[in-house]
């Protein structure tokens, strides 16, 4: 579990480095876009919150999901690796932005915006990669190493589903916390604090 924790801590370090290297054009440009999203934010413009809420949950089950097609197919469980590092990498490039071109107002604006549904998004990630990894190990120890007893493949099988669906709820519970609360919270920053 440390090594995944590590994977994905490296991607937010990477994430946060990326943002001191992009150009002073590209930073401006990033921010202007980003100011006239807090306009719409503040003028109550934004996507309707049934809408981000299927976009938030789609997005999140289309990851977990090929995590898990990932370890079913061997060959594919280093990509694993890939996905937890470039989910690191892209929040800690969005804390990293709004923190270099606002300072503590973009650390707010990142705590309200960021982190309430990665408090859930990003344990389910993890547990997921580790569960496919490990079903994608179980599958090679039993398939090209000589073991004395094989044990079944089933049940870790279905045991991995289980936490699928127990995952897709959760995501469910982040993509609500995404869609409901966030913008509530990203509007009054954006009043009180911007």
């Amino acid at each position: 579990m440390c090594f995944w924790l590590c994977c994905f801590f490296t991607g937010i370090i990477f994430g946060a480095v990326v943002v001191n290297s992009l150009s002073l054009s590209q930073k401006d440009d990033l921010f202007i876009y980003l100011q006239q999203f807090f306009g719409q934010v503040g003028d109550g413009q934004v996507t309707a919150d049934r809408d981000l809420f299927w976009e938030s949950l789609m997005y999140n089950v289309k990851y977990i999901g090929l995590m898990f097609i990932l370890g079913l197919s061997v060959i594919g469980s280093p990509l694993i690796l890939l996905l937890l590092f470039l989910k690191g990498m892209a929040i800690g490039f969005t804390v990293g932005f709004l923190v270099n071109q606002m300072g503590v107002p973009g650390f707010s604006l990142s705590l309200v915006s960021v982190l309430p549904q990665n408090l859930i998004v990003v344990p389910v990630m993890i547990i997921v990669a580790v569960m496919s990894v490990a079903f994608s190990f179980r599958l090679i120890r039993q398939q090209f190493m000589k073991v004395q007893r094989q044990e079944p493949i089933f049940p870790h099988f279905f045991r991995m589903c289980l936490f699928l669906l127990v995952a897709v709820v959760l995501l469910a519970s982040a993509s609500a916390i995404e869609a409901f609360l966030s913008p509530t919270l990203l509007s009054w920053v954006t009043e009180n604090v911007v």
